[in-house]
């Protein structure tokens, strides 16, 4: 870390988000002192196009052979450069559409896309050159936010807990369990005294999306509705769960293509979407095994979220109450934008972004790479 240190300072920072259902970017500001205060603040999603979801979905596949951190292909330093670019014109809207002020931001968090997570072998990689963004915003950034867990022998994943408990302060509700299904999807588990457990469940959306395409060309099971009109194969799902990754204690994590659809490839369209639909439910209800207590409120964030199939199919395998994010004043979609936003903070600060509740990292640990803007110059 170098450049200003913002020791228990409010800061304005905005966070960047590419998650792994290739969506688009989301982009969100918040006023944080990395702690308890939290002003959330407006929010946008920028979707990306069909060429660059293609160049990223290329990149995953690519990135599979990676030996380290710093390997870069051709095709994934072309991908490296065009997504941070994307990035850096997604802030630059951003800010004129939100009306703020680039000299008021104090740091930008930058995800980056995740294109290999292996903690087993202590390998996750994130796209995104964060001194190239620091020199197209002009704003400090702060990045690569995994890499230091991963290095100590954590997970890389869950990061967004801290700013989970510090979301739901208001909520009475002990135990509560904040579930973000997103290509991946993971579980935040708060107790009564604030402890916190958390671990991807199993997949959230990449399975069903990419049934959807390559079945019906399109990017998603809009509103549940395909997966809504099948029936789902529980014999299948139940085969899909008897993968050793169920087994596992948490904490745990997982590649997005952890799993494939060539279980249901005989089925038919609906039913193959359901039965997807069902898997992603039934592996987020299984989670409940590694809870000290059966939440109370089950608060559903991230596009999964819309997917009434999915959204009824939890509800029926859990004991308590199933909402959106929104029932409790949550925006479910800009929260993981948000928690970079906040994980950036806590970052600049020194404050712990990992825990060994959360990664299985042996000590609460701080991490990230800071990037300012004269620290870089575009060829």
């Amino acid at each position: 870390m170098h450049g200003k240190v913002f020791m228990g300072k409010v800061m304005r920072a905005i966070g960047l988000m590419s998650g792994t259902s290739l969506d688009g970017i989301d982009v969100a500001y918040i006023e944080t002192d990395g702690e308890d205060t939290v002003t959330r603040g407006p929010a946008r999603t920028f979707p990306y196009d069909a060429s660059m979801q293609r160049l990223l979905i290329s990149a995953i596949a690519d990135a599979r052979n990676l030996r380290s951190r710093e390997e870069r292909t051709a095709s994934l330093t072309r991908a490296e450069h065009q997504l941070t670019e994307h990035h850096a014109a997604a802030v630059t809207q951003f800010l004129r559409q939100s009306g703020l002020d680039r000299r008021s931001i104090d740091i930008i968090g930058f995800h980056g896309q995740t294109v290999l997570h292996r903690p087993e072998v202590g390998l996750t990689v994130q796209l995104g050159l964060g001194d190239l963004l620091a020199n197209f915003t002009r704003c400090p950034v702060v990045y690569d936010l995994r890499a230091a867990d991963v290095a100590a022998g954590g997970q890389g994943a869950p990061l967004v807990p801290a700013y989970h408990r510090a979301l739901i302060a208001k909520v009475s509700a002990r135990p509560v369990a904040i579930v973000n299904i997103g290509g991946v999807a993971n579980v935040t588990w708060i107790g009564r005294d604030g402890q916190l457990i958390a671990f991807d469940t199993g997949p959230g959306n990449a399975l069903l999306d990419d049934w959807m395409m390559c079945r019906a060309g399109t990017r998603l099971d809009e509103d549940g509705r395909t997966s809504g009109r099948g029936r789902a194969d529980e014999d299948i799902v139940r085969l899909y769960l008897s993968h050793g990754y169920f087994a596992k204690r948490p904490p745990k994590s997982l590649d997005r293509d952890a799993f494939f659809t060539d279980l249901v490839a005989h089925l038919a369209t609906e039913d193959g979407a359901a039965t997807l639909a069902a898997f992603t439910a039934q592996a987020i209800a299984k989670g409940r095994e590694h809870m000290p207590e059966e939440p109370e409120l089950w608060i559903i964030s991230g596009g999964g979220r819309r997917n009434r199939t999915i959204m009824r199919m939890l509800a029926e395998r859990v004991h308590h109450a199933v909402v959106p994010a929104e029932a409790v004043g949550i925006d479910g979609d800009s929260l993981e934008a948000e928690a970079w936003a906040y994980l950036a903070v806590r970052s600049v600060r020194g404050l712990p972004l990992t825990f060994p509740g959360t990664t299985g990292v042996a000590e609460p640990m701080s991490g990230g790479r800071r990037a300012d803007p004269s620290s870089y110059v575009v060829n």
